[in-house]
C-alpha cells in the first residue's frame, strides 16, 4: 500500500476527514464516529436530515449498522456501483441516518476504499466532495476553494465520467435510482 493510503488511514483512525476518489465521485470520508460525522456535516454545510453512505470492501464492516444482518448476504460485488438501503440497527448514529430509519451501504471494488477499510477495520462514511448545493470538486484546486485548509488530507481526484450509483431498497428490491 502506498504512503498516501497509509497516511489517509492514520488520519481516518484519528477522527479526521479526508477527500478521496471513490467508485463514483470525489468524496469526503471519515469513520462512523459522531465527532468525525459532525465535522464532515459542518464542512459540507449539509443538513443533518440527509443521510450519508457507508462504503465498504466487506460486509463484515457494516453488520453492526443494520437491523437484519441476514439481508446483507444478498449484496454481491458488482462492477456497477450500487447503493443499498437497509433498515438500520438501533445503535446506528442519527448523524449517519439523517432522520431516516435506514442506512445506505455500498460494497465497492475500488482498491483505495478496499485498502482503507482493511487498514481502519471499518466502513468509510462517504459523501460527495462539495458544499451542499454546489458541484462536486474534480480538482485539488476546487477542493481548496470549497474547504480552504479544513480537510485533514486530500488524495487527488481521478477524473472520470462515472454515473452516480444505482440505489436499491434491499428489503423490497425497488430500484430508487
Amino acid at each position: 500500500m502506498s504512503i498516501k493510503t497509509r497516511l489517509a488511514a492514520n488520519i481516518l483512525n484519528s477522527g479526521g476527514v479526508v477527500s478521496l476518489p471513490t467508485d463514483t465521485v470525489q468524496g469526503l470520508s471519515c469513520l462512523p464516529f459522531d465527532h468525525a460525522l459532525i465535522r464532515l456535516i459542518e464542512l459540507k454545510r449539509r443538513s443533518t436530515n440527509k443521510g450519508l453512505i457507508l462504503l465498504t470492501s466487506d460486509i463484515k464492516y457494516v453488520e453492526t449498522y443494520v437491523k437484519d444482518v441476514e439481508l446483507l448476504k444478498q449484496i454481491k460485488p458488482t462492477n456497477t456501483p450500487t447503493t443499498y438501503i437497509v433498515k438500520a440497527s438501533r445503535n446506528t448514529s442519527s448523524l449517519l441516518l439523517g432522520g431516516h430509519d435506514t442506512v445506505a451501504i455500498r460494497l465497492t471494488n475500488n482498491q483505495l476504499i478496499k485498502d482503507l477499510c482493511t487498514m481502519t477495520r471499518s466502513a468509510l462514511v462517504s459523501t460527495s466532495a462539495n458544499i451542499s448545493g454546489q458541484k462536486t470538486a474534480k480538482s485539488v484546486l476546487k477542493l481548496r476553494v470549497y474547504f480552504k485548509d479544513q480537510l485533514d488530507y486530500i488524495i487527488a481526484p481521478v477524473v472520470t465520467d462515472i454515473n452516480p450509483s444505482a440505489i436499491v431498497n434491499l428489503h423490497t428490491g425497488e430500484k430508487l435510482r
